[in-house]
C-alpha cells in the first residue's frame, strides 16, 4: 500500500511540474542597479530581489506588487553559459521600464542569481506566484 501512495505522489508531482512548466512565460531580462525612487512605492526600499515590469506588462501600474518566479532559459547573443544551470528567483515588481529592452528590469542581485551580468540580457521564462 505504501509503495502505491508513492508512486502516486511522485505521478502527481511530475504532472504538476510539466504543467507549470506550461504555463510559463517567455521573455528577456536585463537588469538595472539604481533601486529608488521606484514607480510603485517611491522612495520606500523594497530589498533587492525586485524587478521593474516592461511597458506590455506596465497596464497603468496594476501589476505593481506581483511577484513573479524567473528562470534563464539561454542566452541572448552568441557566447554560451549565460544562465546559471537550474535556478529560478522570484521578484516582486516595484517599478516601471519604459522602453527597457527586455520583459522584466530585475535587480542586478536577482539576475546574477540566474545568470551571468556580463550577458545584460538573457531569454527567460517567467511566472506569476
Amino acid at each position: 500500500m505504501a509503495r502505491t501512495t508513492l508512486f502516486g505522489c511522485i505521478i502527481v508531482a511530475m504532472v504538476a511540474s510539466i504543467f507549470s512548466m506550461a504555463l510559463a512565460t517567455p521573455g528577456t531580462a536585463t537588469f538595472y542597479t539604481s533601486y529608488t525612487p521606484s514607480a510603485c512605492y517611491g522612495n520606500t526600499p523594497e530589498g533587492v530581489w525586485i524587478a521593474a515590469a516592461s511597458d506590455p506588462l506596465w497596464n497603468g501600474g496594476k501589476i505593481c506588487g506581483t511577484m513573479y518566479k524567473v528562470t534563464c532559459t539561454g542566452p541572448t547573443n552568441p557566447y554560451p553559459k549565460s544562465c546559471i544551470n537550474g535556478t529560478s528567483v522570484t521578484v516582486k515588481i516595484v517599478d516601471h521600464c519604459p522602453g527597457c529592452g527586455g520583459t522584466l528590469d530585475l535587480s542586478k542581485e536577482a539576475f546574477q542569481t540566474i545568470a551571468d551580468p556580463v550577458h545584460g540580457v538573457v531569454k527567460i521564462d517567467y511566472t506569476q506566484v
